[in-house]
């Protein structure tokens, strides 16, 4: 069981930044990916950007060229930089761990953004 804890969620003005962490309980040694994904209120939770063990990366077309993620294999962590926030970036913003057959989320941190 890997247990997956997310901060650094909150409030900021339209073309503000925050950056998210999402530490891991425990060290995944086979290939992996985290990542992650949002949901906004009567939405469907979406991607928002992963990152696999090897750093390759993925994002969501809304969010390309605003948000950078990144991991540190060291402290078992992963971050999403979020630059440029608009206000359709509302939402709680989930961390996802996913390896071999596992698949495991974090409880989530709301991002508001809003004047």
């Amino acid at each position: 069981q890997v247990q997956l804890v997310e901060s650094g969620g909150g409030l900021v003005q339209p073309g503000g930044s925050l950056r998210l962490s999402c530490a891991a309980s425990r060290n995944i040694f086979t290939s992996n990916v985290m990542g992650w994904y949002r949901q906004a209120p009567g939405k469907e939770r979406e991607l928002v950007a992963t990152v696999t063990s090897s750093r390759n990366t993925n994002y969501a077309d809304s969010v390309k060229g605003r948000f950078t993620v990144s991991r540190d294999k060291a402290k078992n962590t992963v971050y999403l930089q979020m630059n440029s926030l608009k206000p359709e970036d509302t939402a709680v913003y989930y961390c996802n761990l996913r390896y071999d057959i596992y698949n495991y989320w974090g409880q989530g941190t709301q991002v508001t953004v809003s004047s």
